[in-house]
């Protein structure tokens, strides 16, 4: 699958969970890209187990941002968690991206997911993926 994500900001995926999960799934971890598609990115994806607590979702996210990945796939993180952790850990991917990397996230909640969003990726059953438009735009059409 090819996918270009705008580095510096935080997209987020929405359609039906079986077709992000299916998008999510379809990425390959070791063949990240740069935009012209010559070179070669670090890509890492965050998951979590759902015995893991906020703080050890915080230092994943913290560790992350140390590893040097230009591209951060944020697989269904939030999972198992309330809503007021879900929206700090979405919160703390913002500087993730602004540190110059993009940032892809899937989550169970992807309202709360938009609220830290730069932009949105619509999937559909069938696989295919069609920007969304956010913000004020968006509320006017």
């Amino acid at each position: 699958m090819g996918l270009r994500l705008p580095v510096g900001d935080v997209t987020v995926l929405l359609g039906p969970p079986g077709a992000r999960r299916g998008v999510m799934s379809a990425l390959d971890d070791a063949s990240g890209r740069c935009a012209s598609g010559h070179a070669s990115v670090r890509v890492h994806r965050l998951a979590a187990h759902a015995s893991d607590g906020v703080h050890e979702r915080l230092d994943a996210i913290e560790a992350v941002a140390g590893q040097g990945a230009t591209i951060v796939l944020v697989d269904r993180f939030t999972d198992g968690l309330a809503a007021p952790d879900r929206r700090r850990l979405l919160a703390a991917l913002r500087p993730v991206a602004t540190a110059g990397r993009a940032v892809l996230v899937d989550d169970a909640d992807p309202v709360a997911a938009l609220a830290v969003a730069d932009g949105a990726l619509r999937a559909d059953p069938a696989g295919g993926l069609a920007p969304e438009p956010l913000g004020i735009d968006a509320l006017a059409s």
